[in-house]
């Protein structure tokens, strides 16, 4: 049992965890414990040849895999780059959409305007990019309208859910970036984020969950799970209303 990673499967070829909101992927600092992959360097043999295939930003949570050896990886990175993996993301949104559910269509490309480097946007000049939405819960929280979403992914451009539903008017929740005001990102990096920032915030990650992935492999499907963490569990406590279940891939 390896405390500082979540596992959910290991073989000998994977390693499947559920990334803590807050961890990044690669390194940024010399503790080993500071990133995803070296928690998981922690936990392999020295001479496993590691090779992380998906990647969440900081704050995102959820399921990363990890291929063990050279061969896995680029299988697995065929499957990543012919669309052959389902992914599905859970996130909480400000706002209550008017549908049960909805195509966001929009090319990404590079914000230039903005003030933080890496931040993209919808233009019409970027990549194509597609995400499709389903409402689960919708949320009054203190007087205020918020909804839970199952997302999922058509195309996998960098910061894709978060900058389409922004663009369809409903941020996710204590999203720095593609939020309220990208101040709030400049303020993190910069060590400048006050307690009233947070509070207006209102959770201490974005709220943008990766709880499922599947695939064909061998001789079979592989399907993993990863549950939320307490904090975005409980935001939905208060709620007004229940879309009904749906099936959580394909849309059926």
């Amino acid at each position: 049992m390896n405390p500082s990673l979540s596992i959910i499967y290991e073989n000998s070829d994977l390693l499947v965890v559920n990334k803590p909101a807050g961890l990044v992927c690669h390194p940024t600092k010399g503790d080993a414990y500071s990133s995803l992959i070296g928690r998981v360097r922690l936990h392999c043999d020295p001479l496993t040849d590691i090779h992380m295939i998906n990647r969440l930003d900081r704050e995102t949570s959820g399921i990363v895999l990890v291929a063990k050896n050279g061969e896995t990886a680029a299988k697995l990175r065929r499957l990543w780059e012919t669309r052959a993996v389902e992914k599905e993301y859970v996130a909480i949104v400000h706002g209550s959409p008017p549908n049960p559910g909805g195509v966001i269509d929009a090319p990404l490309g590079k914000d230039e305007e903005s003030r933080v480097a890496i931040k993209d946007r919808v233009r019409a000049d970027g990549a194509p990019a597609r995400t499709e939405f389903w409402v689960e819960q919708r949320i009054q929280r203190q007087g205020e309208a918020f909804t839970q979403l199952r997302i999922v992914p058509r195309t996998g451009r960098k910061h894709q859910i978060r900058i389409h539903l922004a663009y369809a008017g409903f941020p996710i929740v204590g999203d720095k970036l593609y939020g309220l005001d990208e101040d709030f990102y400049l303020a993190l990096v910069e060590d400048r984020l006050t307690a009233e920032n947070r509070q207006k915030l209102i959770v201490p990650f974005h709220a943008l969950h990766a709880r499922k992935l599947q695939f064909s492999w061998e001789a079979g499907v592989m399907h993993f799970h990863a549950p939320s963490e307490a904090w975005f569990s409980k935001f939905a406590v208060e709620q007004a209303s229940i879309e009904p279940k749906m099936n959580l891939l394909r849309g059926q």
